[in-house]
């Protein structure tokens, strides 16, 4: 293929709302409205040139390149693209506009530094799923009880693609579904590990493993009238550490997971027998990054709605990580420095993002009692989040790295590190990084439903 051609300029703005402006096709199919993608993102760039307009993402290797999938790990499709600028704790004030309060908080108490790069608009999307966002218009629903309830009527495409700004509330919430419904392919293989560094020691492994998922939500071979709510199932076998080889997991993930929580069966090594695992929603610690993080930090936010409030702030242009393929360099003591991963291999960029505020509703719990979501228009993932304890003081900063999988297509999560701003501790939830245990390819063909079932683990699993 032939690169696409963004046009850059240097700079940096902060972006209010920018509708209007003439349709345009988007990986062949029209846009939703005057001035707006396929999948709903507004087409023009800003003003001062710092974010490009869309012009189709990244379907194809750049003129140059090679990459087998079937091999390796994609390569950094933009590695010869130089820094704009660097903000760090000596020039933030220049860029405050453009930092979320997580990240100024994580710069002031660490030295963090974050390298940005022009902005690459590379988010791409299959055409089923473009035909599918187009129909979700009319057929995606919040709950009549209330939008942080649930929702139905989606599939294989975002559920609301352009949220209703009529009604803040209402708009928050489809923006956090768009997020957990956001295309991730219809099956997944791949070999991810989770490590967590306390106190400034060396990273200690949490957990590693190979997975397998299916995204029941986007088959295009299901028919949607009898689509039963399944957003994902996966399966996971331990490698690692020493502790827990053997073990294996099998959870269904629900796109209604309040009124259909999570489903988990886990087996552990040397015991063969299959127990239901108990609650993996919501702000129980995670087991698999040691505590370090809860079950709904993953992914930036995950899980049931049910207990924030959801609002929308408005649209801004924010510095997130974006095109991080360049982590797949890396090995892990490359990465895992004794405060923050290394910035040598996290791109930042600026892109427009929903922001969205999360109070906890009346009568609910939750540690985070507070939260503040960036949610990139592209590709509808949570790119920072920002929590706050019930005494209003700033306690995890959550950022999200995705890469580049132009043989899908996509622009999608690949991992997210958490930093407990008030312990100085962070982790990563699930990454690929170049030691061979992490550097397997990902697979994006089917893999038997066999494996997704309980009643399998216990018979391959480890005595």
């Amino acid at each position: 293929m032939k690169r696409r051609e963004f046009g850059f300029l240097t700079g940096s703005s902060a972006m209010g709302w920018v509708m209007g402006g003439q349709g345009a096709r988007a990986n062949g199919t029209p846009g939703l409205g005057p001035g707006l993608t396929a999948f709903g993102s507004e087409i023009a760039g800003n003003k001062a040139g710092t974010i490009p307009a869309y012009t189709g993402g990244l379907t194809g290797i750049p003129d140059g390149m090679t990459w087998d999938p079937t091999k390796t790990l994609p390569p950094d499709f933009f590695a010869q693209d130089k820094m704009l600028y660097q903000v760090d704790a000596d020039n933030m004030a220049q860029y405050a506009h453009l930092l979320s309060d997580g990240l100024q908080e994580l710069i002031k108490k660490t030295g963090f530094e974050v390298r940005v790069y022009p902005t690459r608009r590379t988010a791409a999307y299959p055409q089923f799923v473009l035909d599918n966002i187009a129909k979700n218009i009319t057929r995606a629903k919040l709950d009549p009880q209330g939008g942080r309830l649930g929702f139905s009527g989606g599939f294989c495409g975002i559920p609301f693609p352009i949220p209703d700004i009529s009604d803040p509330y209402n708009a928050g919430v489809q923006l956090v579904y768009n997020h957990e419904t956001r295309w991730a392919g219809t099956y997944v293989h791949n070999n991810t590990g989770s490590f967590v560094v306390q106190g400034g020691r060396a990273p200690a492994l949490a957990s590693a493993g190979p997975s397998n998922f299916y995204f029941p939500y986007y088959d295009p071979n299901m028919d949607p009238q009898n689509y039963d709510g399944l957003l994902y199932k996966v399966q996971n076998v331990s490698t690692g550490p020493a502790t827990t080889i053997g073990d294996e997991f099998v959870q269904w993930y629900y796109i209604n997971s309040l009124q259909t929580p999570v489903k988990t069966w886990q087996v552990l090594a040397g015991q063969g027998r299959v127990r239901r695992a108990p609650d993996v929603q919501y702000d129980t610690p995670s087991s698999y990054v040691d505590g370090v993080a809860n079950y709904d930090e993953y992914n930036g936010f995950n899980g049931a709605a049910n207990e924030y409030d959801w609002k929308l702030l408005g649209k801004r242009g924010m510095l997130i990580p974006y095109n991080n393929n360049k982590i797949y360099s890396a090995r892990v003591e490359q990465i895992f420095t004794p405060k923050f991963p290394n910035p040598d291999y996290i791109r930042w960029e600026l892109h427009r993002c929903w922001v969205v505020e999360a109070t906890l509703h009346p009568g609910e719990r939750n540690v985070m009692a507070r939260r503040r979501l960036y949610i990139d228009e592209d590709i509808w993932q949570i790119g920072i989040i920002d929590t706050w304890d019930a005494n209003g003081v700033p306690y995890h900063h959550n950022f999200s790295v995705n890469a580049n999988f132009p043989n899908l297509p996509g622009t999608l999560y690949q991992d997210n590190y958490v930093f407990n701003l008030q312990t100085g501790d962070y982790c990563n939830m699930q990454g690929n990084f170049a030691d061979a245990a992490y550097a397997r390819p990902w697979i994006f063909k089917p893999v038997s439903q066999s494996v997704f079932d309980p009643q399998t683990i216990a018979a391959t699993a480890a005595y």
